[in-house]
């Protein structure tokens, strides 16, 4: 459609999967009646082009005999031994009569299909193609040399004619009689249609291969010999080869794979283009002895002529305007009618945005070449090949230093959008409902940019929910209590080692995030510049901010209370830090609110603060370890609550947590941070135990769809081994498969290792108990309930409800109330043995028993086949 020719990187941008016309034709040997080369193609209309067959001289032929066309006699065919079950309609009714080599077939002429052109020299046999393949086909590949790389480069090692039967606009030359001036994909089904009639079509399908499209029209291009210009591109291809293994790339593979692999193949750059609007070719010709000349400035183009042409608009018809003298001959030099391509354009980028070499040679040399550079993939055989070749051919130098290569957005089914199949999520929908900053998140964090990601508005809602309102309700948390508090930055710091412990952990682990962050920026690791900072915000609000909310709510000040303040506020400014690359709003609204107007002489905005720096001294790896040891533990433990149905509500207190680590360090770290392990798990106490075997017994349960797969036939006794297996036995392999190992298990003689991924571990506590276990780790709970523990339970149920009414009065968070309460008799009961606690909890000066009057926000709840009514007000 667009009628000009395009560059080898251009075709390879725009290929897409199409169902093309198989056919398989009979080529009449000559001198032998009956005989006949089996040949496939996927483009019929290129046959009336032929001038060769090409076979593999080092592949194995047949002649196979088998029944005619019309069923009546048989006749004879010569196709490659190796695809004789794919080529074959009914392979079963052919007899081989001999076998040979592909170079015995070498030089045998042939019946020409068609004489639409005359010929001026030897045609119409069999050449040898290194590029006959023995994957598709019948091993006897057509040529035609107007219409295929290949073919054109086989063609000229022969000195076979070249017979172009197409014109540039794609439709057949008036030559080709019967299909003269139809387009060629439309004359596929006439040629077809032809070639049947002559009995030399052997048969047709339908073959689905990706085949390239324009990427301007969308339209499928055609292989087409023409004169055009070039770039000789392939005389610096050891250097852009070169050149390329200083370019960090990201992913790594695409240095040495896609793009390497692009450049190993490099063809010359096809630069002409028959278009109108564009850059235009600076070549003169002579209108007399053919001379050429490229003109490289405004200023020789103005010698040339003999006029000042610096005012002149340099494109088309203007500067086709221009002529001068023939140096040669003294003829007219006229500008030849071609454009550049626009991708010659892009990749001149970094020298024309400065006009270099013509100006501004200073500003080009301290910014070239660039230090980053990112687009998809798709750009290796685009902008980021232009530039990279350019820039090798000018300077022999890269022309970036890091580049990371994007992957395809599919749908959330794996398929890639499009509007054919109503599948394209509108960006302007996930902006105005969730904001930019989520949307630009979870592409950084949704895996390796190299890599296709699926879409949906569902997993940005679950970024929304997941990190961007955790982060907002720490944040929140901060603002609210500080401004009651009266809260200055400002104030003299507590020194760290005079903090709270839980503070110096979440300090330390700030800095760590710091260094880890930094470190991922510098290397252009996207994910791992972002990621960890979810992680750091989930311990930020679940483990610090929830285990630190007293420390705040207290209401005298004292120096805790400002450690805690003084902690808080560092790790949001600094995360707000952080995220200014990644979620600039959050992070400028975050940064603006806590710092400008709090703090003196600091910079307006996020984006003009210094990056931060990691204090080494403040990070230490013991404190980290201990408190991860603690999570890994309570994490343990509240899967132990779920293993029950219905699970052990966690405000339900339970007697005793017993916890079995993996060394006697860990045990000590235990004992240090038992208060902690049982408020988190809201247990009376924690005990160390030397192993759980008395608590727990193990069951295995072999997984058919994947140990079976593995081992077939001797599954059934493998399985047998694992199920039946002595408690010792068992015990010692569920807690290695456990711990993540594989395991050996040995039956009749044959020993079979055996991966967790093959084999469920089935856990039951003993009588009184639930538990967890992970990599050594085991952590049980008591499940005995005695009265004073239900009573717990339901003051616990019962402080949650105030706090729920609270929240909905919209009561402030230092207002003091009142509380009236008619329940059940456990429920009152409950209120009466907790007084002090669920006036603490809910800032209540009184717990008043009647039923809530006129004035009072109140509400009614049901929990543990209990009912309560609860009224509030403020005092």
């Amino acid at each position: 459609r667009c009628g000009t020719p395009l560059s080898s990187h251009e075709v390879s941008l725009g290929y897409e999967e199409v169902a093309d016309p198989s056919v398989f034709v009979r080529f009449a040997v000559k001198e032998q009646p009956g005989v006949y080369f089996l040949v496939w193609t996927t483009t019929p209309w290129t046959l009336p082009g032929n001038v060769a067959l090409a076979v593999n001289h080092r592949e194995t032929y047949v002649l196979v005999e088998g029944p005619s066309e019309d069923g009546q006699g048989t006749e004879r065919l010569i196709l490659a031994r190796a695809l004789m079950q794919k080529a074959l309609k009914h392979p079963e009714n052919y007899t081989v009569v001999q076998e040979m080599k592909g170079e015995e077939l070498l030089g045998q002429h042939y019946e020409p299909l068609y004489r639409f052109m005359p010929v001026d020299r030897d045609y119409a046999y069999v050449i040898h193609g290194d590029f006959v393949s023995m994957e598709d086909g019948s091993g006897i590949v057509h040529i035609a040399p107007a219409f295929g790389a290949d073919d054109m480069e086989v063609g000229r090692a022969y000195n076979l004619p070249v017979l172009q039967t197409v014109q540039p606009n794609g439709a057949f030359i008036p030559e080709v009689e019967p299909w003269a001036g139809v387009w060629v994909k439309d004359a596929d089904p006439l040629i077809r249609k032809e070639l049947k009639s002559r009995g030399l079509l052997y048969k047709a399908e339908q073959y689905v291969h990706n085949y390239p499209f324009c990427w301007r029209c969308k339209t499928p291009l055609l292989y087409y010999a023409r004169t055009t210009w070039y770039i000789e591109t392939t005389r610096y291809r050891d250097t852009m080869i070169a050149t390329n293994q200083q370019v960090n790339w990201v992913p790594s593979h695409i240095r040495d794979g896609r793009f390497g692999n692009w450049l190993e193949e490099l063809r010359d750059w096809a630069l002409g283009r028959e278009r109108y609007w564009g850059t235009p070719l600076p070549v003169w010709v002579c209108d007399n002895c053919d001379h050429k000349h490229c003109v490289g400035s405004v200023a020789e183009l103005s010698e040339l002529s003999g006029q000042d042409q610096s005012g002149l608009d340099l494109h088309r018809p203007y500067v086709d305007e221009v002529t001068f003298p023939c140096a040669k001959c003294g003829g007219t030099m006229h500008r030849v009618p071609e454009l550049i391509d626009v991708w010659f354009d892009s990749g001149s980028m970094p020298v024309a945005q400065w006009g270099y070499p013509f100006q501004n040679q200073q500003l080009f040399e301290e910014q070239f070449p660039a230090d980053y550079i990112c687009e998809a993939i798709d750009q290796t055989r685009g902008w980021f090949y232009s530039l990279h070749a350019i820039s090798a051919m000018l300077f022999e130098s890269v022309c970036f230093k890091n580049v990371i290569c994007l992957g395809h957005i599919l749908d959330d089914e794996g398929r890639k959008m499009s509007k054919s199949l109503g599948n394209i999520v509108e960006p302007w929908s996930v902006l105005d409902k969730y904001g930019a900053d989520a949307f630009r998140w979870y592409m950084y964090t949704a895996g390796p940019p190299g890599e296709p990601r699926r879409f949906s508005v569902e997993v940005v809602a679950e970024k929304v929910r997941n990190f961007y309102l955790t982060l907002w309700n720490v944040y929140s948390f901060f603002v609210t209590y500080a401004n009651v508090d009266g809260f200055d930055p400002r104030m003299a710091q507590i020194p760290v080692a005079q903090r709270d412990p839980l503070d110096r952990w979440i300090l330390s682990e700030l800095h760590t995030l710091v260094q880890e962050i930094t470190k991922a920026y510098e290397s252009y690791d996207v994910p791992g510049a972002t990621r960890p900072i979810e992680g750091f915000v989930d311990s930020l609000s679940n483990w610090y901010l929830r285990r630190s909310r007293r420390r705040f709510w207290k209401s005298e000040s004292d120096t805790d209370k400002l450690a805690a303040y003084q902690t808080l506020y560092e790790c949001l400014v600094t995360i707000a830090k952080l995220l200014a690359p990644s979620m600039p709003f959050l992070s400028e609204a975050i940064y603006r609110n806590l710092v400008v107007g709090s703090v003196s002489d600091v910079p307006e905005s996020v984006h003009l603060a210094m990056w931060p720096k990691a204090d080494e001294a403040m990070i230490d790896p013991k404190v980290m370890d201990d408190m991860r040891l603690a999570q890994r533990l309570v994490r343990l433990g509240l899967a132990a609550r779920n293993v029950p149905k219905p699970p052990l509500k966690v405000r339900q207190p339970l007697a005793e947590a017993i916890v079995v680590v993996r060394s006697n360090a860990e045990r000590n770290v235990v004992n240090a941070l038992a208060d902690v392990i049982a408020e988190e798990l809201n247990v009376k106490s924690v005990r160390l135990a030397d192993s759980g075997s008395d608590m727990v017994t193990y069951s295995l349960n072999p997984l058919p769809q994947v140990l079976g797969r593995a081992l077939k036939g001797e599954f059934p006794k493998v399985q047998k081994a694992l199920r039946e297996g002595s408690p010792e036995d068992v015990t010692r392999w569920a807690r290695t498969l456990l711990a993540g190992e594989n395991i050996n298990v040995t039956v009749d003689g044959k020993t079979y290792e055996i991966t967790p991924e093959q084999c469920e571990v089935h856990q039951s506590g003993a009588e009184g108990f639930v538990l967890a276990e992970e990599y050594g780790y085991l952590v049980a709970l008591s499940t005995e309930l005695t009265e004073a523990l239900v009573q717990e339970g339901l003051a616990r149920e019962f402080v949650r409800r105030v706090q729920t009414l609270r929240k909905e009065a919209d009561f402030d968070i230092s207002d003091r109330i009142l509380v009236t309460y008619q329940a059940t008799d456990n429920v009152r009961n409950a209120v009466t043995a907790f007084d002090d606690y669920i006036r603490r909890e809910t800032l209540a000066d009184t717990l008043v028993e009647g039923k809530p009057g006129n004035g009072v926000y109140s509400g009614e709840f049901s929990f543990d086949e209990e009912t309560v009514t609860i009224g509030i007000r403020r005092v």
